[in-house]
């Protein structure tokens, strides 16, 4: 059983789902229309009651997420918490609020989310599609086929800002629309050219902007498909209501109204600039991708592995040094027994890295590595993770200093050893037999090698001294003994 929470721009929802043999069975759905992008202040940052009000919600949803016995829980956040300037510091009390950690994705995983959540809704394997998403903070455009992704990108075009910006005081006038379509066809029109109906064979609208206004066309009597004739006759029904407070009509709640102008805007600005003949609104999206992912990762079907792949080809990154290095750095992380394996993996695909920095320059290839596994777009892992590996990359040569603040963590420097000792080795030219090697870490890290090992690779000796005074820098004791 898996949970996924969407902390949105417009609103906060909540999937709880089964995977049943072939689908996804959502058991439980909660949505709370926080409205945080509308609690962004002049400067960018969350206002006091924008964050008091997120907060009362997560508490909510942690009684929620209490009542379900979870195999895995992700808890994602969108457009307002990516550009809210005091995010970093809201988040410690937004995690203790829910009880788990939440992860500010990017435009592009949120994108790879909600494609996977359409794919397996659909679950037409050769169908070449678009996917598109307008959401409170940003709109995504995914194109693929089947369940493979082409091409996504994010643009920070949401309802939200555009209700705000273009109908002042809730006034829905003719100038005012086409204002706020021409504003919104101007994020999109330098990309559109990949995204022309010429590229495929359905368009999906998979957000709840797109469904509600489907569900406003159809119960009103205006047509029964989204089209760019629909959407004008929408256009013209809300401009005769001539304010938001005055709009009703069957289908759109009352307090979605502020929101679905901006929204109705968007949509009409992709027909037009795209040139989509039909919409196909669909109820699935960025909670259901995030539930299929989960499920991926527990049957070992992890996208994580494959961003890893294609980078290391991307940048011709010898693999099998690569590989080497990976594995001697599990077998050396697994004998200083850590507390848990929350850094294996990790450690693993850090490894597999390290060298990726020499397409840039040989000289500092580390420092160049983790610039790039931190901001690389890599689908799968969320910025906590590339965090963490681009802190153990950087980490994996020269001076400790560097990354001392992280230094504190047991099981992060056990990592860092084994790492070391594994690029160390493999410059060496030792391929290391781990029944004849002990490492030990307690408060002190404790090597043991053979004395032929030694003997027969002559730069050992010199590198084992090197990381002896690396270590001794930073305040820790690094002992070396030989045997044999």
């Amino acid at each position: 059983m898996y949970a996924a929470v969407d902390l949105g721009s417009n609103s906060f929802r909540l999937h709880v789902g089964k995977h049943d043999g072939e689908a996804i069975r959502v058991l439980k759905s909660v949505r709370e229309p926080i409205r945080l992008a509308a609690g962004l202040d002049d400067k960018g940052n969350l206002t006091p009651a924008a964050m008091q009000t997120a907060l009362a919600c997560l508490k909510n949803f942690r009684a929620v997420l209490g009542a379900y016995k979870l195999d895995a829980v992700r808890v994602v956040a969108t457009s307002a918490m990516r550009v809210a300037r005091n995010s970093a510091a809201f988040l410690p009390e937004a995690e203790l609020a829910i009880g788990y950690p939440i992860e500010i994705i990017s435009g592009e995983e949120e994108g790879r989310l909600i494609y996977m959540g359409v794919a397996n809704a659909v679950a037409l394997p050769g169908e070449r599609r678009l996917v598109i998403d307008i959401g409170g903070g940003s709109t995504e455009l995914i194109l693929g086929r089947g369940q493979e992704i082409e091409r996504v990108e994010s643009f920070s075009v949401g309802t939200v800002k555009q209700s705000l910006s273009f109908f002042v005081g809730g006034r829905v006038d003719g100038p005012s629309f086409e204002a706020a379509i021409l504003s919104a066809r101007s994020h999109f029109e330098d990309a559109a050219p990949p995204y022309h109906p010429q590229f495929w064979k359905q368009c999906y609208g998979s957000s709840g902007t797109a469904r509600t206004i489907a569900d406003i066309i159809i119960k009103n009597g205006i047509g029964r498909e989204v089209n760019a004739a629909t959407l004008e006759a929408l256009k013209q029904r809300f401009i005769e209501f001539g304010h938001v407070g005055k709009i009703d009509m069957p289908g759109l709640r009352p307090d979605r109204a502020s929101t679905i102008i901006g929204g109705l805007a968007i949509l009409i600005g992709l027909v037009r600039e795209l040139g989509i003949p039909l919409v196909q609104p669909i109820e699935a999206g960025l909670r259901m991708g995030v539930m299929w992912d989960l499920h991926l990762r527990s049957t070992k079907r992890d996208r994580r592995e494959q961003s890893v792949q294609a980078c290391l080809e991307t940048f011709h990154v010898d693999q099998r040094r690569a590989n080497r290095v990976a594995d001697d750095a599990l077998a050396l992380y697994a004998q200083t027994k850590p507390a848990s394996d929350q850094y294996s993996r990790h450690l693993y695909w850090s490894a597999l890295l390290h060298e990726v920095g020499m397409v840039v320059s040989h000289t500092g290839y580390h420092k160049h590595a983790a610039y790039m596994i931190e901001n690389a777009d890599l689908p799968g892992f969320t910025a906590r993770e590339q965090k963490t590996m681009s802190r153990l990359v950087m980490a994996h040569k020269g001076n400790l200093r560097k990354v001392g603040e992280v230094l504190s963590e047991p099981d992060f420097v056990k990592a860092v050893v084994a790492l070391r000792l594994a690029v160390l080795f493999m410059h060496s030219r030792l391929d290391v037999d781990f029944s004849q090697l002990k490492l030990r870490m307690k408060n002190r890290i404790e090597l043991e090698i053979r004395r032929d090992w030694v003997a027969d690779h002559p730069t050992l000796s010199y590198w084992l001294e090197k990381e002896q005074e690396q270590w001794d820098e930073v305040g820790v004791d690094f002992s070396i003994r030989t045997s044999g």
